[in-house]
């Protein structure tokens, strides 16, 4: 008999491993997949907790007042005892990550809260991600580590911070200098890890100092009752026995029946590991638990791509470009953070930009001023004009929202949308274009129109938990010896996202939690 069963390999399910494990219980990580790392691995690998010690250390001093401030603003429909269980124990769980794991992390210099002028929110930010990871610290294991969600050459790994000046790389000397040091890396001894990567495999290796087992291939299909309390899972035809279950499995993204029941989508547009198909949300249901957030996800824009959907994030924040529907008028600010701009969604859309910005920015991971690939045909049409463009697109207001929306960017002002005026706009914005380093016109030949749809990250609603990460009954009541968090959970930025890692963040925070809340129950 295991002290403690973890289902699910990402940051949630092995912080809550480390913590367990690191207190001397005896702790089993069973995963699905035939890798490790989950949605994690896949990842940008940034996390989101305020007041934490990296950002202080860069000379970003926080306060959990404003952070509190922050929240209850713009999470306000979430217990306030979850919110602050959250910041309370974030700092705590980061250091604790970093005391014992290889792990190190630095502060994403300016990436800014998603909601920097809301009361509380921090314009320069509150994200941190990890250094580059050697993969020497994890060895053979390296091998069982979830691929990355966009591949990149051999010997190249990218940073978060990296990529916001590599999509500068045709306008800016910092764009220049990034990629100089990123292809410089490629000589270094060894070989190193980014992002999600880096985070996925710095906490495996943190496990395997501790001898904790992370057994792949291993789904479970029920959880295991004895004397009215979850004592441990059954993975197909065998049954593993254990005082306490932490469900840590992801979310729902993958699974067709639950999407289609709680979000009247598909699946074919979410970039969340292919394992996530709801298991520890209906096992959780099946004991008794009860559900919040079904409707909900880490919402993006995306291009559906013949390989799969691209994530868009620095694309539409860049000037020369606008997001239409399928009448062709501007409908948000296309700056906005990307859960905002997917729920402001109604129908067809599409991204048009013209030959300026396709000279000047990547898009969809193609350097600027190369042709985007033909197998795209499917999600890209292209004309000389916008006349032609509008009515191959089926877009009869094009032509007129151009017009106009090239009138307020002369001006450097969207009195329509605001783009440009937040500081999370202007991140990844253009600062060598004036007067707003959001917008320009449209004005040059050929110009493009890209199919975006309404993609995901992955879901975020799912059991509901109190502050020990207890998965809880509907009246209110904790069923005894389970355990949920990450996206297997109804996650505590509710509706909203409030920053860079507020995935990541939380997941890792309330698995620490639900260690913690273990290791006393076991003293």
């Amino acid at each position: 008999m295991y002290d403690v069963i973890v289902v699910g390999s990402g940051a949630a399910g092995m912080t809550a491993a480390l913590c367990t494990a690191g207190n001397g219980l005896r702790t089993l990580v069973v995963e699905k997949a035939e890798h490790f790392g989950g949605s994690t691995a896949r990842s940008g690998g940034g996390i989101w907790v305020p007041n934490n010690h990296v950002v202080a250390a860069a000379g970003q001093p926080d306060s959990p007042e404003q952070a509190s401030a922050y929240l209850e603003h713009i999470a306000g429909d979430v217990p306030a005892d979850l919110r602050e269980a959250f910041l309370d124990a974030g700092p705590a769980m980061l250091a604790f990550v970093c005391a014992h794991t290889p792990l190190k992390f630095r502060w994403v210099r300016d990436y800014a809260d998603y909601y920097p002028e809301a009361p509380g929110g921090r314009p320069r930010g509150r994200s941190v991600e990890p250094l580059p990871f050697d993969t020497k610290l994890l060895g053979e294991e390296i091998k069982d580590l979830e691929p990355p969600y966009v591949p990149t050459p051999a010997g190249i790994v990218i940073t978060q911070t990296d990529y916001r000046w590599l999509t500068l790389i045709g306008r800016h000397p910092r764009g220049l200098l990034t990629a100089a040091k990123v292809f410089a890396r490629r000589f270094l001894p060894g070989r190193r890890l980014t992002m999600g990567q880096a985070l996925a495999a710095g906490l495996r290796a943190g496990l395997k100092a501790l001898n904790v087992e992370v057994r792949l291939n291993t789904a479970m299909t029920d959880l295991h009752f004895e004397n009215g309390r979850v004592a441990g899972i059954v993975a197909g035809d065998k049954l593993i026995t254990a005082r306490h279950v932490v469900l840590a499995s992801g979310g729902f993204e993958h699974n067709e029946q639950l999407r289609k029941q709680h979000q009247d989508i598909g699946t074919e547009w979410t970039v969340g590991a292919k394992a996530n198909t709801g298991d520890g949300i209906e096992a959780g249901l099946r004991a008794g638990g009860t559900l919040g957030l079904m409707d909900e996800a880490w919402w993006g824009p995306s291009v559906p791509l013949p390989r799969g959907p691209y994530f868009l994030l620095a694309e539409r924040s860049l000037p020369g470009c606008v997001l239409v529907d399928s009448t062709g008028r501007r409908f948000v600010n296309e700056a906005a953070p990307y859960i905002d701009v997917v729920k402001a969604m109604n129908g067809k859309t599409w991204l048009v930009f013209d030959h300026a910005y396709r000279s000047r920015y990547p898009f969809c991971g193609i350097p600027p001023r190369r042709p985007l690939p033909r197998r795209w045909r499917d999600a890209v049409l292209t004309a000389p004009s916008l006349d032609e463009l509008a009515q191959e697109a089926d877009l009869p207001e094009l032509v007129e929202t151009v017009r106009h929306f090239n009138t307020l960017a002369v001006d450097g002002t969207d009195t329509d949308f605001h783009r440009g005026d937040s500081a999370y706009d202007r991140y990844y914005g253009d600062p060598r274009n004036h007067p707003n380093p959001n917008l320009a016109p449209l004005m040059t030949g050929p110009f493009y129109a890209v199919k975006i749809v309404p993609g995901d990250l992955g879901t975020k609603g799912g059991l509901r938990t109190d502050t020990h990460a207890r998965v809880l009954r509907e009246d209110g009541s904790v069923i005894e010896g389970l355990y949920a968090a990450g996206n297997t959970t109804a996650s505590v930025m509710g509706h909203t996202y409030a920053g860079a890692g507020a995935t990541l963040g939380p997941a890792m925070t309330f698995g620490y939690l639900a260690g913690l809340d273990i290791c006393g129950g076991m003293r």
